[in-house]
């Protein structure tokens, strides 16, 4: 398996509304009920990249398999060495290294941009992406208390932090 990454085109958005929604239906990924239409995810896409953020995709022979972005934490000014990253992978596609792939390149970025700090935010019941994140520095700043309600019930949100300078 060549996995490539490369920055996102406009061909690549069902394939990312793919994933988006398989996670919006079963997971906790996302904190969203609705899923999104075609023109909705490609709207959330061009609006992070004409505010001069990245989006990225994972592709393996031709397929796009996961993709990872970031865009402001909060919308006050003094925010704005802070950004909150996203990182996707088809659920067909999970635990080949793809993650790694699209946060590194994600961190990389970030560092380029002359970024600060990269948050992230992750419900309590992902372990796996918990410790993904500390294996690449971050580290678990915070949690808050049933934030989000979803399948049923109350979900905790952990906050983990990794300081790029």
């Amino acid at each position: 398996m060549a996995i490539t990454i490369r920055k996102y085109q406009k061909s690549d958005a069902l394939a990312l509304l793919d994933i988006i929604n398989y996670n919006i239906l079963n997971a906790t990924a996302l904190y969203d009920y609705t899923i999104r239409t075609l023109a909705q995810q490609e709207a959330i896409l061009e609006a992070k990249i004409q505010a001069g953020f990245p989006v990225i995709v994972a592709e393996n022979n031709g397929a796009v398999v996961g993709f990872g972005m970031y865009a402001e934490f909060r919308f006050r000014q003094a925010y704005k060495f802070t950004v909150e990253h996203s990182v996707y992978v088809s659920h067909n596609h999970q635990g080949l290294g793809i993650g790694k792939l699209l946060l590194s390149e994600l961190i990389h970025l970030a560092k380029q941009q002359g970024l600060h700090t990269m948050i992230g935010v992750i419900d309590a019941e992902n372990q796996n992406s918990i410790d993904f994140h500390h294996l690449f520095g971050f580290t678990t700043v915070g949690i808050i208390k049933e934030s989000g309600f979803k399948f049923g019930r109350w979900l905790d949100s952990v906050f983990v932090q990794l300081i790029l300078d």
